[in-house]
């Protein structure tokens, strides 16, 4: 007996596959909507969770981990979850202390600064160290119960190397970037065993059940052009190229719109455009072939509501309906109010071209 009420599965099971069709660049009645951070500070839902436990708590506990990334499913609704989780977790898996300290952010107390430190970081046994991980990954997706499709993620080498080194944030990371140039075999050394590690993570997150993986390079935007291809894009390639056979990669590099066209050369199922890069100039640059994701200014969702489901609907047009993935220009802010973030999704699920 057939139930009319309940939709069709979808690929690999899954009641809306429109983001993994998405990224395979199929023809798509509207594009899938998600939104970078979408499980976090703006739910008054996630600030109760954060109040009653701190930070890494939150990332090892899975079933705290499950909770919050089903928090925005049921609230805003978009095409696909996140997995609640850290970048930090791989360097503090390798052996680098991270403290996250309030109102400060991440902070390693013992910045990598020498070939010795890099000597005593170690590339970890997965399954030991990140293992909570994968418990999260399992308990997420029995909770979304083949609802929308779960993505996997990690930082980009260059990245965690900025944080590694540096020891805190920064807006220029000078230090990380003297570090690579003065002593650049420690560098590479370091970046390459982040790789690694990051690799075996990734390919395990796919095990676990991840549909598809992001990389985020925060802060490749800070190294020129030249610079980006020795100390970012040659490691993040690596990663793409171990991952490509397993599930879609979609990589994400903030202020890297002079590395579209690269990256688009590569086995990359999507590539992340921040909203400095106009969708007209990401079509140009990627020559039209790869699905492209993003570029709403996180800032703009402070916008009337009725302006919001306008620029969305714009933006959109601008993109095109296929090979296009809606999502912010990076994380969603934690002053957006959560009608504003429906509204975003609202906005594309109401999309008629």
């Amino acid at each position: 007996m057939n139930d009319t009420n309940i939709p069709p599965l979808g690929a690999r099971g899954l009641k809306n596959d429109l983001f993994l069709r998405a990224l395979k660049g199929e023809t798509v009645e509207r594009p899938p909507v998600w939104m970078m951070r979408q499980a976090g500070r703006y739910l008054p839902e996630f600030r109760a969770l954060r109040d009653k436990y701190d930070f890494f708590t939150r990332c090892e506990t899975p079933e705290l981990a499950a909770e919050i990334t089903v928090q925005p499913i049921r609230i805003v609704k978009p095409d696909a979850a996140i997995l609640f989780s850290d970048i930090l977790v791989v360097p503090r898996a390798m052996g680098i202390h991270v403290e996250l300290k309030d109102n400060l952010g991440p902070i390693i107390p013992h910045p990598i600064r020498t070939m010795e430190q890099v000597e005593q970081v170690f590339i970890p046994n997965i399954e030991e160290s990140l293992g909570y991980v994968m418990d999260a990954i399992k308990l997420t997706k029995e909770m979304l119960n083949d609802e929308v499709p779960l993505i996997g993620f990690a930082g980009s080498p260059w990245t965690i190397f900025c944080y590694a080194v540096e020891g805190k944030g920064s807006k220029s990371f000078d230090t990380a970037k003297g570090f690579c140039f003065s002593n650049p075999v420690a560098a590479h050394s370091l970046l390459q065993k982040i790789t690694d590690t990051t690799i075996l993570y990734l390919k395990e997150k796919v095990k676990s059940g991840v549909n598809a993986v992001q990389i985020f390079d925060s802060w490749g935007g800070m190294l020129s052009p030249v610079d980006y291809q020795e100390f970012s894009w040659k490691y993040i390639n690596q990663i793409v190229e171990a991952l490509a056979e397993e599930t879609e990669v979609i990589v994400f590099g903030k202020g890297c719109w002079f590395a579209l066209n690269e990256m688009s050369k590569s086995k990359a199922s999507a590539l992340g455009v921040d909203w400095t890069c106009s969708p007209t100039n990401a079509r140009y640059l990627t020559g039209g072939n790869i699905t492209l994701q993003g570029n709403f200014d996180p800032s703009r969702l402070l916008s009337p509501i009725p302006t919001i489901k306008k620029m969305v609907h714009e933006m959109i047009d601008e993109f095109g309906k296929d090979k296009y993935i809606v999502n912010l220009g990076h994380g969603i802010l934690p002053n957006i109010p959560v009608d504003h973030a429906k509204a975003f999704i609202e906005a594309v699920k109401e999309y008629n071209q």
